[in-house]
């Protein structure tokens, strides 16, 4: 049961806490096998998206018994993440004003060996999309001459999640030194777009290529996963032939779309999960 379904998350598009939750049990077929046993971090908005929010790892109290966790180690003690299991699972998470669930790059039970790696391309606010796209496919034709097949979807903010399946044998440090070393390779192929400077003073209009999700405990937003924007942009899995096309953009799928995109062509990423692939 939903408390309070018409409180207002997004005060411009009039959506609710009621309709965000109903979303979340709409998709959760296909939102399911991708987040599975990933320890979650929630992004809340008690008082809405115009308001400020605040990101949740640990599940200490007013959690229902029937609700999985995993307990993780961190720097000065351990934390309890909540893992999603069933549809129960994610709309209990919207039930809490969890707008955004972000997950690992791993699974329980192998937390050390992720079955992902994630690169991240983060444009400047006033980016052509052309330019944005060029690269994401530059990235895709880069892991290609690697050997690799990749996945994509939009992030739901202004740029795209490119996502290589792994068969689980490398660990967290070596996944993260190899997304570190393609990455370096793309920028030094397009340095004029390109770059992998953290500080946003330094990047000098470029586009980001931010390498952070492959770390322990890092996150990124799961495949379906609602974002706090206007409009309720989703992060959703699309095809190389729709970001080919234009037709996939950043913010093109949102959460009053995406019921009519289901119907039309399910899982772009039905079969991601086993096509993992070795980085060794």
């Amino acid at each position: 049961m939903i408390t309070h379904p018409d409180k207002v998350l997004f005060p411009d598009d009039g959506i609710t806490k009621g309709e965000v939750a109903a979303y979340y049990e709409m998709i959760a077929p296909l939102m399911l096998p991708h987040v599975r046993d990933r320890p979650i971090t929630m992004e809340r908005y008690p008082n809405g998206i115009e308001n400020k929010g605040f990101f949740q790892k640990h599940v200490s109290k007013g959690f229902p018994e029937w609700l999985a966790r995993v307990e993780v180690a961190k720097k000065d003690g351990t934390v309890h993440h909540a893992l999603v299991r069933d549809v129960r699972s994610i709309v209990w998470m919207a039930n809490q004003n969890c707008v955004t669930p972000h997950v690992w790059t791993s699974r329980v039970p192998a937390l050390f060996h992720p079955d992902v790696c994630v690169f991240d391309l983060d444009p400047p606010e006033d980016l052509a999309f052309e330019t944005l796209r060029e690269a994401v496919l530059a990235l895709r034709d880069l892991l290609q001459e690697a050997g690799l097949a990749s996945w994509v979807k939009t992030s739901g903010s202004k740029g795209f999640h490119v996502v290589v399946p792994l068969d689980g044998t490398a660990d967290m440090g070596a996944v993260a030194r190899f997304g570190h070393r393609i990455g370096a390779l793309l920028v030094s192929r397009h340095p004029e777009r390109l770059t992998q400077e953290f500080s946003k003073a330094d990047r000098s209009g470029r586009i980001y290529v931010d390498m952070g999700r492959n770390g322990y405990s890092a996150t990124f937003a799961a495949p379906y996963a609602v974002r706090a924007k206007r409009g309720a942009p989703v992060s959703a899995p699309c095809t190389w032939e729709e970001v080919e096309q234009g037709l996939a953009r950043p913010q093109t799928f949102t959460l009053r779309t995406m019921a009519a995109r289901m119907a039309a062509i399910a899982d772009p990423w039905l079969d991601m999960a086993a096509k993992g692939q070795s980085i060794t």
